[in-house]
């Protein structure tokens, strides 16, 4: 391969319209969908007209000289050979970091040039263009996008990823399929196939799943034997190393998380100069708009007070929603909760109990999308810089609303009847149901929209005139087939987050669930380890198999979800010390216990733990902190040379 030649892409975006009639497909080039295909062409990509049965698809495929072009003229910044993240150039290809599969792009990137590429294309001459679908005519306007025409016409309905066959097949063979190891992913061809954001969800499902089996074959030694005169000594000692694996958890996923994104080529510290550039945004339009020059500091002091305003009155305005929020879990949701909690105790049967849950579970989430839904609203009002901010708000509040969903009740059976059989029965039935339920619905909900469409189109496609009576009509193409799969979307602010929310929501609740009442069923991190060894390949299926390819993005780290993750650590501390506290009897009936001094000293031990241990594994492998430093220098060195030249320059022009 030579430098910067490779071969084209395969089929990787398709655009849906709707088909044309008999007359007007007759009229040929006379139509806006001619156009665009012409259009299309002439920015150097390669294009196939595919006559489905619900609609018309272009696919579309481009050679990489036309995609290193679209990122140059878009200042794509990748990462070159010395560290630093640098503006592309086609001509100077060699200088960047390729792809672990060999690739110049990822898929992000890819995406990205595609996007440019097609929205970019624009009427550029000096008059309006006339275009025409069937009987609608509409007029093109000088320098507006064709394609955001299309769209407000109801031209194109809509522009989607494609699915590679061939490297979706291997993943399906080699990691969905694949049930030789349950917790091994190929998470390079993860990563090459749908990008960081998804790549790094699976990592850390691995890993997550990988470590509790250490917990849940100390939680069966701890439920099944019986340790005599120690057994006092059990539950306190399980507590701890359960507080002390969790810590060491994270912290070593901080480090694989470090070390993924150097195998990936990807600059986190660049990432963070990009979120400072957004928060400084807003400063820099407002000094344009007054005539304040970006590099001069005359009016510092005005300066310092425009930010210092800005800051606060973004804090102010994110405690008013937070506010809100809490107000609504406080006065709607909490009533619910203890009522929920009330009735589960006065019934009796067992069978009667697994239903009321299972109602309670299908209830709540109609509750929680409402609340879901004002958070989306009351983001809109706050003073969040770029996407992920918001996207990282939204996940605090509609948190703080399952979090309410999921324990309310359990801290309810075990603050006021102090039953801790009881308690475990809860914890079987909310873990057992609410992990039948999602994967029910996670699973089906999915297949049952796709079988309706095609259900649809091809009984639309019957009806028409142009289809022979008494012939079969099927789905022939795979664009087809993909176009009818529903989107991999989140459930909530599907405009901020992706179908991730909905799964790193779910893992959370599993983990605070495990964690919080460790002490009180060991026991529960062994159905944690099942669930997610199946949860692993049920995703991998979800992905491959019954969605959309999701729309790659750009995300270095799990984000605000470690923090939760790190706030569940401090809830687990104190829910357990307070479980220990109340010992209880064979009759399973709570009693406080003169022990409480050594409970509270457990407790400021572990929190000495969960904040002292974190600083003990460093969050980047030594590889990764000598390579940030062999490519610092690199740069210095560069950066050196290069002024050295131009100061030199100056100087001869000088005398």
């Amino acid at each position: 391969m030579g430098e910067g030649q490779e071969e084209a892409t395969g089929f990787e975006v398709s655009i849906v319209v709707p088909k044309l009639s008999r007359a007007a497909a007759a009229e040929g080039g006379k139509d806006c969908v001619a156009r665009l295909v012409r259009e299309l062409e002439d920015a150097g990509l390669l294009v196939e007209r595919v006559r489905g049965v619900p609609a018309e698809f272009i696919k579309l495929s481009a050679p990489m000289e036309i995609l290193g072009r679209a990122a140059a003229e878009m200042q794509m910044k990748k990462l070159t050979y010395i560290g630093m993240d640098l503006q592309f150039e086609w001509d100077q290809v060699a200088a960047f970091v390729r792809q672990p599969d060999g690739s110049l792009f990822s898929w992000r990137e890819r995406f990205t040039c595609f996007h440019y590429l097609i929205y970019g294309i624009v009427n550029k001459t000096n008059s309006e263009i006339s275009l025409k679908f069937d009987d609608k005519e509409f007029d093109w306007k000088r320098n507006e996008s064709l394609l955001h025409r299309l769209e407000n016409e109801g031209v194109v309905k809509l522009v989607f990823p494609l699915h590679d066959e061939v490297k979706r097949k291997h993943l399906l063979r080699n990691w969905a399929l694949n049930w030789h190891d349950f917790t091994w992913q190929p998470i390079d061809e993860i990563y090459s196939y749908f990008g960081t954001k998804i790549a790094t969800y699976f990592a850390f499902l691995g890993m997550y799943t990988r470590w509790l089996f250490f917990p849940a074959v100390s939680g069966l030694a701890t439920q099944l034997i019986d340790f005599g005169s120690l057994q006092w000594l059990v539950l306190p000692s399980f507590f701890i190393f359960v507080i002390s694996w969790a810590v060491f958890f994270l912290q070593f996923w901080k480090r694989k998380n470090s070390a993924l994104l150097a195998r990936w080529g990807i600059n986190y510290s660049f990432s963070e100069y990009k979120a400072s550039c957004n928060e400084l945004d807003p400063l820099r339009h407002s000094l344009s708009v007054q005539g304040v020059e970006e590099n001069k500091f005359d009016d510092a002091p005005a300066e310092k007070r425009r930010l210092q305003r800005n800051e606060w009155s973004g804090v102010l305005l994110r405690i008013r929603n937070n506010a809100i929020i809490v107000l609504g879990i406080i006065c709607l949701q909490l009533p619910f909760e203890l009522a929920y909690a009330h009735l589960y105790e006065k019934t009796k049967t067992e069978a009667l109990r697994y239903v009321l849950t299972a109602l309670y579970l299908v209830a709540i989430q109609y509750y929680t999308r409402i609340g879901g839904k004002v958070s989306v609203i009351l983001i809109k009002y706050e003073n969040n810089q770029g996407e992920e901010s918001s996207a990282d708000s939204l996940i605090y509040k509609v948190f703080g609303l399952y979090f309410m969903q999921s324990y309310i009740g359990l801290f309810y059976h075990a603050s006021l009847y102090r039953n801790i059989l009881t308690l475990r029965q809860v914890l079987i039935q909310r873990l057992v149901v609410s992990q039948v339920l999602e994967n029910l619905i996670e699973n089906s909900i999915p297949y049952l929209k796709y079988s309706y469409k095609k259900y649809r189109a091809v009984h639309k496609k019957k009806e028409e005139k142009e289809s022979p009576s008494g012939k079969s009509v099927r789905l022939s193409t795979r664009v087809e087939k993909e176009y009818l799969k529903p989107s991999y979307t989140a459930s909530i602010g599907e405009e901020l987050e992706d179908g991730l929310f909905d799964d790193f929501l779910e893992l959370a609740l599993q983990f605070g669930m495990i964690m919080m009442f460790a002490c009180a069923f060991p026991l529960i991190f062994c159905f944690a380890a099942l669930n997610n060894a199946t949860e692993i390949r049920a995703d991998a299926l979800k992905l491959l198999v019954m969605l959309k390819r999701p729309v790659p993005r750009a995300a270095a780290t799990i984000g605000a979800w470690l923090n939760i993750f790190q706030f569940l650590i401090v809830m687990a501390i104190c829910t357990n010390c307070l479980l220990l506290v109340c010992l209880y009897d064979e009759e399973g009936k709570w009693r406080i216990e003169p022990g409480l001094a050594a409970i509270l000293i457990m407790e400021h031990a572990l929190l000495l733990i969960k904040f002292g241990f974190s600083h003990f594994v460093p969050e980047e492998p030594a590889w990764v902190r000598a390579n940030r430093v062999r490519y610092v220098a690199q740069a210095q060195t560069v950066c050196s040379k290069q002024l050295l030249r131009s100061i030199t320059k100056l100087d001869s022009k000088w005398e």
